[in-house]
Order: structure tokens, then sequence, then C-alpha cells
């Protein structure tokens, strides 16, 4: 005997049908079937508004009730053939016009009770049932449409009635005894009093029947076909990358039914538990897969969890007071308040203190609860024995299920970190001894958040989901877009990092998407889908998205950007970028971002702000967080200068030289804005900070090659025309400084609390002698490295070893290993 249950998707359109019989027909071949159908997809909830239009007399619940007699028609229309139609429509007709009398009564005396609702709600079984028996038979399948309230017996608490297990059981098996058909259909969710009054399992109660017949029939398996694979690992509509898993047990299945998993219905389990029967979930649309299997003991291997799983909306109720500790009864007068008025509560938590109590319970509940609680304890509320009972709204609950997280520690620890990085705070914890379950309430806003920063953490094999926002596409924008895309399968492989791009924005256009961005052609969509540019509109819908994992990439040269930081960090974005003017004004700012980024859990990551690609910052960082003590540290930090002074010699002019230099796409539009050495000084002051020290511009001395006569020329031309009076000084230096065997460098210096930045002769035992080309290089002399420092030397720019140090930042934010030893 095996039972299979087919759900309203399954059922809920003519195609659908066809494949539930085609499945019926290759499971009855060799043993006896239960056949158990929910009503077609939404004719429950519509015979809920007819039903309450009808009772508020008003007169719209005819049309409501003729959709529903149209659609079931259609479907049998569709079905059978025009000479078998009849005999169908007619008993479809017999019901339906039942149907129809007992929702005229209600609108006539404009009174719906819940014993009426139950007999109302009920027709959408009935009907569906009635309907696949006649169709089976049409296959030449023999069948018996079965009504279940005939055979499942119940109290009469309407709305979610109670089994009366004895009699049920011993009814089905009497039932299955005096009829021989091969395959019982039979109505899901209904059953009635002793007294045959109709009642209902409550909703999902399909689930139940089935459980129910399987139990009374000792059957070997249980099939719920649904539309999904199977349980599984979470909310697909919440996390896209959740997938079935292939066993479960009946423990684990309790606790994701209970937290919202909706794939089985909470109930269905305790029969099915107690006999010990297993349950498969099936996808009538993909009867090939194999599913879920739910029994006694998983022995088969599996993950550390089974599943994740959310109650979207909760109330927290909690009750506080000194006079509670080590006070008897407490709690026990707490839910028997919530007794008193039919709430059930979801979570409890207690402080280990007894100083306070925390309930779970639906929002609809919350001031019933409330003022019950109250009620119940208003002596001690006047004696001030309590102080107050406090409601909390829009909050939800998650839960972290798996046998085996019994047996292995530090699980709730890696669910807390995970969750802590991604700036989710947690309101209530509660864990069962069973540490099989590991429930948590947080904010209703970020449900999907930590769902899918957990399902990463725990599921995809240690696979990071990054969600990126770009602010500048330009030269270095679209070379790390490139980058990324060329190299995103080897990310994923070799760095468990799975990168999408979320947001892109120029100065012109900008676009979101909770869908990822195309690497490959996203010119296009930024062109097409875009609006025009508002970055506070950028970041106020990044914040809003509320994506696990996310991370904010500045790649403009742009002052505007640095005022949206410290928000971003706040949020728990992690904030990425080579643009070093943040870094570079106040040393307040320069603090509260490295505060708020810590505060928050977040990364503040700006390794390109000086070197582009080369590891300065991250290396100064590290030694100065080992302890060690940075005294000096000297640089060429402009690979423009370096170029520059690298090849000036006497068969060049200073000024063609800066013209080739330009032309060849070394210096900036402007020229004037590397030879004044600003860029130099910022760049020092970001390192001396790093280092540990409290500077800001003003107090480095910078050497302006600019010479006074060329700094305020109205354009580039009339610039190189003032430069070039300048190449006889500029020539001279060099001379004098070849005579001595020394050569021209513009260094920039920080020692003893003193900066600066200039242009100096060095001889060939200086580090930075055989530095050539555009290369950058830095000494950095500590406590560790005092006689011979630690060198950094090589490329300090250009848009390929500058894209290629924002992703190792990318990198460093998901905790994985340097990008420099991906070798790309």
């Amino acid at each position: 005997m095996r039972i299979l249950k087919f759900g309203g998707s399954s059922v809920g359109s003519p195609d659908a049908l066809r494949r539930v019989i085609s499945i019926v027909e290759s499971k009855q071949k060799d043993r006896r079937l239960v056949v158990v159908v929910s009503a077609l997809r939404g004719i429950t909830d519509q015979l809920i508004e007819t039903a309450s239009l009808a009772s508020s007399g008003d007169e719209r619940f005819q049309d409501l009730l003729q959709q529903i007699d149209k659609r079931h028609i259609d479907t049998i229309n569709d079905l059978f053939p025009a000479s078998k139609r009849s005999e169908v429509i007619t008993s479809f007709k017999l019901l339906f016009n039942e149907l129809e009398d007992v929702l005229q009564g209600v609108w006539l005396i404009r009174e719906l009770t819940l014993k009426t609702l139950d007999f109302v709600v009920g027709f959408g079984e009935r009907f569906s049932a009635q309907i696949l028996a006649s169709a089976l038979q049409n296959q030449a399948i023999s069948s018996l449409y079965t009504d279940a309230r005939n055979l499942i017996k119940t109290d009469n608490n309407f709305g979610a009635a109670r089994v009366l297990t004895d009699q049920t059981y011993q009814n089905i098996q009497n039932y299955l005894e005096e009829n021989d058909e091969s395959v019982i259909v039979a109505t899901g969710f209904i059953s009635s009093t002793l007294n045959e009054e109709s009642t209902t399992l409550g909703r999902g109660g399909s689930d139940y029947t089935a459980s129910i017949f399987g139990a009374a029939l000792n059957a070997e398996v249980i099939e719920i076909w649904t539309d999904v694979d199977g349980l599984m690992t979470a909310d697909p509509r919440k996390v896209k990358n959740a997938f079935s898993v292939e066993f479960a047990s009946y423990e684990e299945a309790m606790e994701l039914s209970h937290f919202g998993a909706k794939v089985i219905y909470p109930p269905t389990i305790q029969p099915a538990l107690k006999s010990e029967i297993p349950i498969v979930i099936k996808n009538t649309f993909k009867p090939e897969h194999p599913g879920t299997q739910i029994k006694k003991e998983v022995k088969e291997k599996g993950g550390i969890i089974r599943g994740l799983s959310s109650i979207e909306n909760v109330s927290l109720i909690t009750i506080k007071g000194s006079g509670m500790i080590g006070v008897t009864g407490v709690a026990s007068r707490i839910f028997g308040a919530m007794a008193k008025v039919s709430i059930n509560i979801i979570l409890i938590t207690q402080s280990s203190s007894e100083h306070t109590i925390t309930v779970a319970v639906l929002p609809g509940d919350a001031e019933i609860a409330k003022k019950s609680i109250s009620d119940e304890f208003s002596e001690e509320f006047k004696k001030e024995i309590l102080d107050e009972i406090r409601v909390e709204n829009d909050l939800s609950i998650v839960a972290v299920v798996g046998d085996n997280m019994r047996q292995i520690p530090g699980i709730a620890g890696r669910v807390f970190n995970a969750l802590g990085r991604n700036g989710i705070n947690i309101v209530a914890i509660a864990q069962g001894s069973s540490e099989r379950n590991i429930s948590f309430v947080i904010d209703r806003k970020n449900e999907k958040k930590a769902m899918n920063t957990l399902h990463d953490a725990f599921f995809l094999a240690g696979v990071k989901t990054m969600n990126i926002f770009l602010v500048g596409v330009g030269l270095i924008g679209s070379t790390l877009l490139k980058m990324l895309s060329d190299h995103a399968q080897e990310l994923y492989n070799e760095y468990q990092i799975d990168v999408n791009i979320k947001g892109l924005a120029n100065s012109k256009k900008m676009l979101l998407s909770e869908e990822s961005i195309s690497l490959s052609d996203w010119e296009t969509h930024l062109q097409q889908d875009g609006r025009d540019t508002d970055l506070e509109e950028f970041v106020d819908v990044m914040r809003l998205m509320n994506l696990p994992n996310s991370i904010f990439v500045d790649c403009t040269a742009s002052p505007e950007l640095k005022a949206f930081y410290n928000n971003i960090l706040s949020e728990s974005i992690s904030v990425v970028t080579p643009n070093k003017l943040a870094n570079s004004t106040s040393q307040e700012l320069f603090d509260q971002l490295h505060e708020t980024a810590k505060l928050h859990n977040c990364a503040y990551r700006y390794e390109t702000n000086v070197g582009a690609g080369l590891p300065v910052i991250g290396t100064i960082n590290e030694m100065v967080t080992t302890g060690d003590h940075i005294h000096k540290i000297e640089g060429v930090l402009s690979g423009t200068l370096s170029y520059l002074f690298n090849s000036f010699d006497d068969s060049v002019g200073f000024s063609d030289l800066v013209k080739k230099a330009k032309e060849m796409g070394y210096t900036e539009p402007d020229p004037r804005e590397d030879l004044n050495g600003f860029d130099v000084g910022r760049k020092l002051l970001i390192l001396a900070r790093v280092a540990g020290y409290q500077l800001d511009f003003d107090d480095i001395d910078v050497q302006n090659l600019v010479p006074e006569e060329a700094r305020d020329a109205k354009d580039i031309d009339e610039f190189f025309e003032k430069l070039k009076e300048f190449d006889s000084e500029f020539e001279a230096m060099w001379k004098e400084a070849a005579d001595e065997g020394k050569k021209l460098c513009y260094i920039a210096r920080f020692e003893n609390g003193e900066a600066e930045v200039k242009l100096e002769t060095i001889a060939s035992d200086h580090p930075f002698y055989n530095l050539s080309g555009s290369d950058n290089i830095l000494a950095i002399y500590s406590s560790h490295y005092d006689v011979n420092p630690l060198v950094v030397k090589g490329p300090g720019a250009g848009a390929n070893v500058t894209a290629a140090g924002i992703i190792a930042d990318i990198l460093r934010v998901a905790n994985t290993k340097a990008y420099s030893n991906a070798g790309f």
C-alpha cells in the first residue's frame, strides 16, 4: 500500500491533472494506492472569500461562485472527450448546487459560523477528488471517489479539528477491506464529527489526511507531490541558490515545518513518525527527480545542517521584573494566560537571571496576549513586583536545523559570526537541549539577508556571493568589470567567490537591479535601462536592497563620494576604493571611517590609494597590528614623476619629456596635477596615518615642481610654453647630480613626525637608485626593519594593476587568500 497526496498546484490545471493521472497509472500496476487530493489551486481562498461576501450581504459572492463553477466545468471539458463529459458534469453540478444552497442561506441570514465555513471550504476537495476519480476511470484505471468525512472523525473544534485516532483508523481499515478498487481517491483536508458535522484539519491539512491514511493502513511510504523538488535547504523565493535535500529525519522535518517550511504541514509528521513510515516529497512536474525522503534516522552522509526556515512576521512579548527571580510558577502563569485566549507560542526564551521571559507570537495575537498577561499579573504590577510587558513588532524568526549539529562544536559561533559580518543584530535566541535547532529573532527587514548569508555559509561549500555596487565605470571601473568577467569562473572555482554586479553608475546614468547585471553586456544595460544618476538615491536603494556581503566600490576621482562612505559603512556595507580623497582630507574623517567599519563589522579597504596594486597599505597595516613600530617611510609614489626622472637626461628638454609622457597617457590631462606634488603628498599622508600617526595635509612640506610663472597658465598649451622657459634650470639640476654620479628622484618621506615631498639627488647606494620606468618603490624602516628597510617595488600605476588591486581588496573583504596568489 502506498499513499500519494497531490497538492493544489499539482491539480491546478488540466495539464497538471494529466500529469497526476500519468503518475498514478505508473504506480498502481503492482500495488493499491490511496490518492489524496487538495482543491484546485486558489479555490479554497475563493471559497472563503465567497462565504465572507455572502455573510456581509454583498451580492458579488454570486460572481465569485460562477467563476468557481466555470473553472471546474472548463477543467472537465478539457480532460474528458465529449462523449464522457455529461456524466461527470452532472455529478459536479449536484455537488455545486449544494454549495449554492448553503451560500444562499449565509447571504440570507448574514451569518457565517466556523462550522458553516468548514462545510463551505470543503467543497474544493470534493470537487477535485470527484473529477480526478472520474478521469482515472476514463483511463480504465479502477478507482473510487471517497469523501474522507465518512472516515476521518474529529472533535468539534471547527477550523482546526483534532482527529479521533482510534475510530478514524478503524474506519479507514474497514473501508479498504470493503472496497477492492485499485485506487482510492480521497478528499484531503476535510473530516467530520461523530454527529456528521463537517470539520477541517487546518490549512495544509491534506498532507495530514495522507499521513492519517498511511498510519491507518501501515503503508510502505507516503508520497507528498507538490511543485518543488523536495524539502529545500531554504525557501527558494527568499534564497535563489536553495536546493532540495535528498534525506531528512522526522525531527528535522518537524523543526523546519514549524518555522515556516511550507512543503509539508507540521502535524503531517506525527502519524508517520509514530508508525515509522517514510515520507517522500516529490515534484509533480519533474517526477524523475528523486525528491526528499523523510525517515526516522538519516544514516546517509549529509552536511552539518539540513536546512534553514523562517517565519516572516512575528511579535515579541517580554515580561520583565526582579520579582520573578526565584519565584516558582511564573512561567506557568504566563503560558496559562496565553492559553486562556487560545494564543500559540512560537518561541520561548528566558534569561538565566530569571529577570525576563520572552515569547514570540503572531502579530495579530500580540496585544491580546499582552492584555491577558497583564490581567493575570495585575496584583504584581500594582505592587511593582513586575516592571513592564513590552511588545516588539516587525520581527522575523530564522531557524537553523540539523541533526548533525549535536555532534559538531562551534556551529552557533559560525551562525552568529556570519550574521555579525553582515550587520544583522539578534534580538533573541533560543536553542533546545537536543541541539537540533538554533532559532533567533531579528529585524524583519533582515530576514532575507540572514537567510542568504547563512545559506552561503553552510550549503555552498564555502562559496560567498559578493554583491558589488560600482560607481565609476571609466578606465579603472571598466577594466575592473572586464577582469571580473574574464576571471569569474576562476574566482568561483579557486576562491569560492561568486561576484554579482547589483549596481552601476557613471556621471550620467545609474542602474540598480535585484538580478545580477551582465558582466559581458553591462554598457548596453546601463545605457538602455539606466536612469539619471543621483548618488544619494543610488546609496539609498543599495541600502534598501539589504543584500548580504554587499560592497560599495568607488572607482571615481570625485570628491562627492566620500560624503557617503560613513553612512554606507554604518549599514554594514563594505567600501573598497582607489579614490584617495576620503583618506587624505581630515584626520577626523579618516578615523571616523575606520571606527564605523569596525563598529558595524564590515571592511573599509583602500589598498589601491597608494601604489595601485602593490601591497603597500596592507603591509604597513599588518606591521602595525602585529606590534611593529614604524618610524620612517620613504618612497617614490608617483608613476608619472618616476618615469620623468628615470628618463630625463640632457638629450631632451624637460618640457618635451613631460609632453611625451602626457601623449603616452602617463600624466593627468593637466600635467600640473602631477608636477605640483600634491598627489604624492596625499599618498604620504595616507601611509603615515595607516602607520598610526595623526597628520594633516597642511603638515606636509610639498615641493611644487611647477614653476610659479606656469601655475596660472590659462590652458595646457600656455603651460607647456611657460614650462619650456625653465628647461635650462631642470637640465642644470640633472647635470649637477650626474657630475656627482647621482640622479634626480622625487621622494616622499615621513620621519620622526615630519613629512616632506621634494626633488632630491640620490647616490648609487640608495635603494631607489636603480628604479626604472614608471615603477613605484617604498622603503619602510621600523623596529623590526631598522638598518635594512622592508622594500616594496613594482608598477605603481595603470588600469590593469589598479583593477587587480581592487579585486584583491574584494577578496580580502570576502576573507579569502590574497588575489595576487591567483596568478592574474
